[in-house]
């Protein structure tokens, strides 16, 4: 039996900086940037709705020489419509912007 439980705020922060531009490619150092949300938190969310099928991921070589290729990371077809349903479905739509941004 499949148990389906309401995303985190940290999820729900992630989601809806990925819906900002849904089909742009983004780094996860951004995203922690944009959401605020710590590198030890943020990864094993991108890879549990990476492994949902939610997000697609590859491997980007860097533009600046010496440096090495990045992970970036953007919502799927189904991921889009994923993270409408739980973001406009859950209490986010109500919380105010500044605190949105911190969940």
């Amino acid at each position: 039996m499949k148990r389906d439980r309401k995303p985190s705020a940290q999820t729900l922060s992630l989601l809806g900086a990925l819906l900002q531009q849904p089909r742009t490619w983004c780094h996860g150092y951004d995203l922690c940037i944009a959401t605020r949300i710590k590198s030890g938190t943020l990864y094993p969310i991108l890879l549990r709705l990476s492994d949902r099928g939610f997000l697609e991921h590859k491997w980007q070589e860097s533009r600046e020489s010496g440096r090495p290729p990045r992970h970036v990371y953007r919502l799927t077809a189904g991921g889009i419509a994923y993270a409408r349903v739980q973001i406009t479905g859950s209490d986010w739509a109500a919380m105010p912007a500044a605190l949105r941004s911190r969940a």
